[in-house]
């Protein structure tokens, strides 16, 4: 029987680009690429679930890893080192805003890697928390078709702000001119991505944006909210894996979405 932490239908590879070389933890037999990003606590065991519902859709995950260990044994717990070690980082852009992290760099080179290998019209890609916004960044290669950003937290302290530099801020516009879409998630009463960014997102995008707030009280009990917090992580530590539930019913409409977009003819996406 599968554990929580159990990710042996899961293979890593150690990944080289750009002169950088970076775990990944790969699943999936068929279907175009979705590269998941994980949130600050690295890979966890609801990360591992998310993943497993877009792999048995019909994809190949790529689920890069940024920090923590490579494997499911991450707490979903925020530590101060951990805070601390990206403060520092040159890969990471914590608290500018207008300003991309370095690191996308990396992952549009996943992207492009991946559409290599699995082929098909393009890849997709969600971030989640501090890499939410990448999803955003990623978008500037054309291989990505679909992106998602789950309850962007950066920058940290201009909760309005994007973490784009505005010359590819304008670039991506430009793609959404052209069907690029793109769709957000956060919970109404999240304190990390909060309504203004939301906002920012919808004046930047108009309709190429769907935004979904959903209310705290779909958020998991055992989560966020046991700590006396509002919930956050809308597709891990704070979704409810139960038919009818709002958080269930998110994940159904991020992986339709990426079937608009990545398996569709040209002529009908």
């Amino acid at each position: 029987m599968q554990t929580a932490a159990d990710i042996s239908d899961f293979s890593r590879r150690d990944i080289p680009l750009l002169g950088k070389t970076k775990p990944v933890l790969l699943t999936g037999a068929t279907g175009p690429a979705i590269i998941v990003i994980h949130e600050i606590y690295g890979f966890t065991p609801t990360l591992a679930r998310f993943c497993r519902w877009v792999r048995d859709a019909g994809f190949h995950v790529y689920a890069p890893i940024l920090f923590g260990t490579p494997d499911a044994g991450n707490a979903e717990t925020t530590t101060l080192k951990r805070t601390l070690a990206l403060c520092v980082s040159r890969e990471f852009t914590l608290l500018r805003a207008n300003k991309s992290s370095p690191v996308t760099d990396w992952l549009r080179a996943l992207a492009r890697l991946a559409h290599e290998e699995c082929g098909g019209r393009g890849v997709g890609a969600i971030g989640m928390c501090v890499t939410g916004g990448f999803a955003l960044s990623m978008a500037l290669d054309p291989v990505v078709l679909a992106s998602v950003l789950a309850q962007p937290g950066l920058p940290a302290l201009n909760h309005a702000a994007l973490d784009i530099a505005p010359a590819d801020l304008a670039y991506v516009q430009a793609r959404t001119r052209e069907g690029f879409a793109l769709r957000g998630y956060r919970f109404e009463g999240d304190t990390i991505c909060r309504a203004a960014r939301f906002k920012t997102l919808r004046t930047a995008f108009g309709a190429a944006f769907t935004g979904t707030e959903l209310p705290d009280a779909a958020g998991h009990p055992a989560g966020l909210k046991a700590q006396g917090k509002p919930p956050h992580s809308v597709f891990t530590g704070d979704l409810i894996d139960a038919a009818g539930e709002p958080t269930r019913a998110a994940v159904d409409e991020v992986i339709a979405f990426f079937r608009w977009a990545l398996l569709q003819p040209p002529e009908a996406a």
